[in-house]
């Protein structure tokens, strides 16, 4: 089937299954790799991707279901508030979900300009199997702060 689908705000044709995972169709055709395959099963996160500014697990999410405008870790702004958080506190060890974690803390500062700690808990639910929690967290705090400036 063809698809039109608005990834990180262009305009983009392709032709897929419709149950095709929206991840395959991200990696494989449009050749954006930040979003990773890891448990297959929508669980950990890795493959978070946002559709109309909401968290999606893009490894079970079928193209065909795809309504809204894809973000990719690739569509994100290097400025953004976010990003400058992970880099400047050096988040990442192996960096296989930090692009999950990212989106999600995007999302969520898109959201809520001040998210409460209940809040931070609820939206960053990604799995980190090398266990930054703690420097998630920082960054989330720090990209509150840089928010704030307006950075």
């Amino acid at each position: 089937m063809q698809y039109s689908l608005m990834v990180n705000k262009q305009q983009v044709q392709l032709e897929a299954e419709a149950d095709t995972p929206l991840l395959w169709v991200l990696r494989e055709q449009l050749q954006l790799n930040a979003a990773k395959f890891s448990c297959g099963a929508g669980l950990c996160g890795a493959c978070t991707v946002l559709v109309d500014g909401k968290p999606v697990r893009s490894c079970v999410t079928p193209i065909e279901t795809i309504k809204g405008a894809i973000t990719t870790l690739e569509g994100i702004d290097p400025q953004h508030p976010v990003k400058q958080a992970w880099g400047s506190l050096d988040v990442p060890q192996c960096g296989y979900c930090q692009s999950g974690q990212i989106l999600s803390a995007v999302a969520l500062l898109s959201k809520e300009s001040n998210p409460s700690e209940e809040a931070i808990k609820k939206a960053m639910v990604n799995l980190c199997r090398c266990g930054t929690y703690p420097e998630i967290k920082q960054a989330v705090d720090l990209s509150v702060e840089l928010n704030k400036q307006g950075a």
